[in-house]
């Protein structure tokens, strides 16, 4: 998940950065919490009751168990100082578990495509579910959903796509639990056919957010850029700043969810070195004030303005450029 940052949202960066952690760890454990509970009862009443969507319901609730003790360890880590193996610090840990999450789900749902295909194949020995079945995906159904808006409003408090990504997993869940729900009301209706069809959609839709994750972090993990929006914000930021004459060669790539940027800035080619590094510094603070960006290397260049002679300064000395890092 991107986000759009404006000047009063990056007011509150430090504070949303030093809460993170505690953040995070917090809505993940009452994750925990709620999936315990769902799983074991999901389960258990799913082989009394004969559904064998409930028990797949179960199963993905029971992987959740999982992610969430990935996200707690990836949210651990990348919390810890830069260091001399890591000078740019740790974020991509959150990435690298947003990865492990995508295909923890994917490897779930193709494992549920299986087992409801199987079931599909020898019908005749589907048998007819108990109500209680219905009233136990009805109960996860609620639980999960109240557990995803709670899990995404903390997530898109502290600005982390690893835990924008756990809580749409829980509202995976609570859509499958919805498919659950009418396969057993089908089953109960007398057309048994429908608890393992339900069982089918709700893997094929595991599977495809898992892919979804993974693919996403993958990019992420190989220096994929900003959107353009984003990069527009930074440019006009940096254009904004006295003594940048203008700006090009932009470049950008994600760091978790910190942005590491390149660009280069030009400055009238008759001031001194010294003048150019501080209007590059000044340029830095500004970007690093209003987005969240973590390092930004400037590259001064020179230019000419069109209405002085130059001629004088490029015999004395041949143009180059220098660079500064934040």
């Amino acid at each position: 998940m991107n986000y759009q940052e404006s000047p009063q949202d990056h007011e509150d960066t430090e504070f949303s950065q030093a809460e993170r952690a505690a953040a995070g760890s917090r809505s993940t454990w009452v994750s925990v919490v709620v999936n315990l509970v769902l799983s074991t009862l999901q389960i258990v009443v799913g082989v009394l009751t004969k559904s064998q969507a409930l028990i797949a319901d179960g199963v993905h609730s029971l992987s959740d168990l999982v992610s969430d003790a990935v996200v707690l360890v990836a949210s651990h880590h990348s919390q810890k100082e830069a260091d001399e193996g890591h000078p740019y610090g740790h974020h991509r840990f959150e990435t690298a578990a947003s990865l492990v999450l995508g295909l923890l789900l994917l490897a779930v749902g193709l494992g549920m495509l299986w087992s409801a295909a199987l079931k599909l194949e020898h019908h005749d020995t589907i048998e007819r579910v108990h109500v209680t079945a219905l009233w136990v995906a009805a109960l996860a159904l609620v639980a999960k959903e109240l557990l995803f808006r709670y899990m995404l409003k903390v997530a898109q408090r502290v600005r982390s796509s690893m835990l924008v990504a756990n809580a749409w997993h829980a509202r995976s869940d609570a859509a499958s639990s919805l498919v659950v729900g009418v396969g057993i009301l089908g089953n109960l209706a007398g057309y048994p056919l429908l608890d393992p069809i339900a069982a089918l959609i709700v893997g094929f839709m595991v599977a495809r957010m898992g892919w979804s994750f993974g693919w996403d972090a993958l990019h992420d993990l190989m220096d994929r850029a900003v959107d353009e929006q984003e990069v527009e914000a930074i440019r006009q930021t940096l254009r904004d700043t006295p003594g940048v004459s203008g700006v090009h060669d932009v470049r950008t790539r994600r760091m978790g969810d910190m942005i590491v940027v390149d660009a280069h800035i030009e400055v009238d080619a008759q001031l001194t070195v010294e003048a150019g590094h501080d209007i590059a510094v000044a340029a830095q603070q500004r970007v690093l004030k209003h987005h969240r960006v973590l390092t930004l290397m400037t590259h001064v260049d020179p230019w000419k303005r069109p209405d002085l002679d130059h001629a004088g300064a490029e015999a004395k000395a041949p143009s180059g450029s220098v660079s500064a890092q934040a």
